[in-house]
Parts: structure tokens; C-alpha cells; sequence
């Protein structure tokens, strides 16, 4: 599933609220730019933390590999 643009949601909101007439309405989508402004913070960080896992996993994964097999714990019939 993609994830929204939350920038982009923000700008709106914000464009919406200078467009504003009523009081209410601007207040209305400046909290609106606030709130999505607050996801794309949140959505920024679990993008960077995911990357960070999947290359800590990878490495892992490539130090493994690179490794000497471990000895078997039952050794092999003669």
C-alpha cells in the first residue's frame, strides 16, 4: 500500500487556510497542516528506521554467509 504524501497535504491545507475567509475555517485547516505536517515527521522516521534494519539484516545476512560453516553437531556416518 503506498503511503500518502503528507507534504503535499500540508501545502494544501496551508493554501486552503490563506484562502480562508471565516476565522474558523483557517484555524480548521491550520490544524489540519499541523497534523499532517506530524505524520510525514513520523512517517520520515519509520522509513529511516526500516532502512536501518534492512541494511543491519543484510549485513548480517552477507557476515553469515561469508563465515566458515559451524562444525555439525552430529558428525557425519563413516
Amino acid at each position: 500500500m503506498a503511503n500518502p504524501d503528507y507534504r503535499t497535504l500540508a501545502a494544501q491545507a496551508r493554501t486552503d487556510a490563506d484562502a480562508a475567509k471565516l476565522d474558523n475555517v483557517r484555524d480548521r485547516c491550520l490544524r489540519s497542516e499541523a497534523a499532517f505536517l506530524a505524520m510525514a515527521k513520523r512517517q520520515e522516521l519509520g522509513d529511516r528506521n526500516r532502512a536501518r534494519r534492512e541494511a543491519e539484516a543484510q549485513a548480517t545476512a552477507h557476515a553469515g554467509a561469508d563465515a566458515e560453516p559451524a562444525a555439525s553437531a552430529f558428525p557425519e556416518p563413516s
